[in-house]
């Protein structure tokens, strides 16, 4: 968004501020220390944590809004509000007045000068600190960036995103996406486009209201972004520029237009609705990028972690419970044209066509009277040889193995709230797990991933093998 309170709050400058040494990402809170999600008030260079370690970002703010007893602000006061704050991670401006991500920047343009600056420091710290951080990386064990195979080691590549104020959603679907080859190739594949005022695609076009939005291109931000993923140039990559674009939402895809989506992920479901009266049977195609499952209400109930105390919830029951033949209740009843009303009936899906990638959401929040819950239970998914065959509308029509997937990412929520808690990815490249949370990625093993209570669920279709066995 576009802030107001910039010209009002923003009141440093790089050659006057009075920074902390070292590297920005790992600036410590001046009240509690911590050094996790370090903020810099833009109004006075202080150091606080955000709000979702201790909040003291958020206190500094609050701090200054208070007025002074029995006495109006002075004109200094009210023109340094400490209202505006950047995080020292990714490099985002947020203001607190307006409780929002912020766009713009002020006349003088400096927001982006604080931005280049503490980039200049980070810069200058991780070339510093180059030598000490390749001394770890040789001495990591698994969860790090090597990995012994057949007695040698090998570097790993993987890039985490930085999280630019919840956006862990987007930053699990992202690195879920990557792992997919069918899909992010089609992305790393593409030229690099040019902008019209002559920069080239690898500049940053997020912060500078003059660039207009003509020379941003979502598709192009998203390349650079799957690009950078697996390039192990850097350990956490900051997607701001996808983020600003997919904010302003391109008008150029309102219409649909972007065809790999749907050749990758798009299938075909069949409606079949049949009316108890009289028997007519209506059905139509509805085209699909993802299927919504909900977990049987049988398995909702709450029991302990490890599943001791009822029959465990399986993929295929949430599946089945999605294709089954259902009785639609009272404030559904179906617009039957021979009985010329609405009637009770019965619903059935069918899966007409199969997409190259399934993804399969489960719904894990569920309403009720008065509130919305998360449906916490566990809900046991293979990791080879999801069996689709039984759920097609023509099975004798597909090959045995255009009906099997294996899995290829896995996104999780964590937390018991609806408006809260934080979302990581599980995915697989080269036939090894890893863990995104975001600039954080780290190897895992199966075991780990089959126990995730997985939020959605990405399968991608297996490719006939000459001599492959079913799973």
């Amino acid at each position: 968004m576009e802030c107001p309170h910039l010209s009002s709050s923003v009141c440093i400058a790089p050659d006057s501020a009075k920074f902390p040494n070292g590297s920005p990402s790992s600036w410590c809170c001046s009240v509690c220390r911590s050094n996790k999600s370090p903020w810099v008030c833009l109004t006075c260079s202080s150091v606080h944590c955000g709000r979702y370690v201790n909040g003291h970002a958020k206190k500094h703010y609050e701090d200054a809004q208070i007025p002074l007893t029995n006495h109006k602000k002075s004109e200094k006061q009210d023109k340094a509000q400490h209202t505006v704050c950047m995080d020292c991670s990714s490099y985002s401006t947020y203001c607190y007045r307006c409780d929002d991500f912020v766009v713009n920047d002020t006349k003088l343009g400096l927001v982006q000068k604080v931005r280049e600056h503490l980039q200049n420091l980070e810069n200058s710290a991780f070339t510093a600190d180059r030598h000490k951080k390749r001394k770890l990386l040789e001495n990591s064990s698994l969860n790090s960036k090597l990995l012994k195979v057949n007695g040698s080691t090998t570097t790993i590549c993987a890039t985490g995103l930085r999280n630019l104020g919840n956006t862990c959603f987007m930053n699990a679907i992202l690195q879920s996406l990557s792992n997919i080859e069918q899909f992010c190739c089609y992305f790393k594949e593409l030229p690099a486009v040019e902008l019209r005022n002559g920069k080239t695609a690898g500049r940053r076009t997020y912060h500078t209201r003059s660039q207009g939005d003509n020379n941003v291109s979502l598709v192009e931000e998203f390349r650079k972004t799957l690009c950078a993923l697996w390039q192990g140039s850097q350990t956490a990559f900051s997607p701001e520029s996808l983020f600003y674009v997919v904010w302003k939402i391109m008008p150029n895809f309102r219409n649909g237009a972007s065809t790999v989506v749907t050749a990758i992920f798009g299938g075909i479901l069949q409606n079949e609705v049949n009316c108890l009266i009289c028997g007519t049977e209506s059905r139509k195609f509805d085209p699909f990028l993802d299927l919504s499952l909900d977990i049987p209400s049988q398995f909702r109930s709450k029991r302990s972690k490890n599943q001791e105390n009822g029959p465990v919830c399986s993929l295929r029951d949430c599946l089945r419970s999605f294709t089954d033949l259902e009785e639609l209740d009272e404030t559904e009843l179906y617009m039957c044209h021979k009985c010329k009303k609405k009637q009770k009936s019965t619903k059935k899906f069918w899966i007409q066509k199969l997409p190259k990638v399934l993804c399969l959401h489960l719904k894990r929040f569920h309403w009720t009277a008065y509130l919305r819950n998360k449906v916490d239970t566990y809900v046991e998914f293979p990791l080879r040889g999801l069996d689709m065959k039984c759920y097609l509308l023509e099975p004798e029509n597909s090959g045995p193995e255009n009906c099997l997937y294996d899995l290829a990412a896995v996104v999780v929520h964590h937390g018991s709230g609806v408006g809260s808690g934080h979302y990581t990815a599980y995915a697989t490249h080269e036939g090894r797990w890893f863990h995104f949370n975001d600039s954080t990625v780290t190897l895992t093993d199966e075991e780990t991933v089959v126990k995730a209570k997985a939020y959605i669920l990405f399968y991608v279709e297996r490719q006939a093998k000459a001599g492959s066995d079913k799973l």
